[in-house]
């Protein structure tokens, strides 16, 4: 009985010692970058890491990335200066770039169509408003040297806190634990497949008895969420500042609400609208079994700020 119970402890590590090496060897899962926040209280990518993002369950994207010195997914450094133009690209994992090879990126595409430019992209998955103004706050030197920045927008999630803090659900992946659990492929091929999704729903439903629930959700009309939206910005741009003759807000005008492009028009802020770009395109603009731009959609979004750009350098 002994020796069965010892032969099925070896076939079993032996097995998942295979798995391991295949997921692996065949680069079925994504790496994943460490993440921290900087002495100014800025979150971002440990500097100088490498690897491969990896889209879908059969590798149906599969690119590399490569952190920079300032801590973001970039094939170049960020040293502006006076005589230089430069563009600052900021936003979030759709700026960030992990879904294209980062040799291939919108700020490389932008850069093929203008002469004598340099892109910089502060891309981090999850940043928003407030995250991209705190950083650029905390830059302002860096900034100040920057000629155009670019600042990417999604209306329904970008604005829901008016100032800026750290937050910590997107820390909690730097957990020991977790760091230790991302050293098996397997697990996290297992955990992107959902293979643990019936588990943790169990986990769930566990932990929340212990939990009491009350009625003062309030329930906030779609109105009254836009105009709170509308006061984060307020908020955010007083707090930070957003200096209107060089920042253009990237957005789509199809998932914005009219009266925010409304107050935008009004108060002198300018914006790019890729949604007619894209919208009219015969071909997908998306990855399959992604919601990020695929390199068709990077190349139009590349197109339509670089041809705003082009229009500001002949002014």
């Amino acid at each position: 009985m002994k020796k069965l119970f010892l032969n099925m402890m070896l076939y079993a590590f032996l097995m998942v010692f295979c798995l391991e090496l295949i997921v692996r060897l065949f680069h079925l899962t994504k790496d994943y970058p460490v993440r921290y926040v900087d002495e100014f209280g800025v979150e971002k990518w440990v500097p100088n890491q490498k690897g491969f993002a990896v889209t879908g369950i059969r590798r149906q994207n599969f690119s590399e990335y490569r952190i920079n010195n300032s801590g973001y997914n970039s094939y170049r450094e960020f040293s502006p200066t006076q005589d230089q133009v430069e563009i600052a690209l900021v936003g979030d994992s759709f700026i960030e770039g992990f879904h294209q090879h980062y040799a291939n990126s919108i700020g490389k595409k932008i850069e093929n169509r203008l002469k004598d430019v340099d892109v910089y992209e502060y891309g981090y998955a999850g940043y928003d408003l407030a995250d991209q103004l705190h950083m650029i706050n905390i830059y302002k030197n860096t900034f100040d040297l920057i000629d155009y920045v670019v600042l990417g927008l999604k209306f329904e999630n970008d604005l829901t806190r008016g100032t800026y803090t750290v937050l910590q659900d997107r820390m909690k992946l730097e957990t020991p634990l977790y760091k230790i659990l991302r050293q098996s492929k397997l697990l996290v091929y297992l955990q992107n497949i959902g293979a643990f999704d019936s588990s943790k729903r169990l986990l769930f439903k566990i932990t929340s008895l212990n939990k009491k629930y009350n009625s003062t959700s309030k329930n906030i009309s779609e109105e009254a969420l836009h105009q709170q939206y509308i006061q984060n910005f307020e908020s955010l741009v007083s707090n930070y500042g957003f200096d209107k003759s060089r920042f253009t807000l990237l957005l789509d005008s199809a998932h914005t609400p009219q009266v925010f492009l409304n107050y935008l028009d009004k108060n002198g802020f300018k914006y790019l609208d890729f949604s007619p770009p894209l919208t009219a395109s015969k071909t997908s603009t998306n990855l399959i079994y992604d919601m990020h731009w695929n390199n068709h959609g990077r190349t139009l979004i590349a197109k339509l700020i670089a041809d705003s750009i082009a229009n500001n350098l002949e002014k």
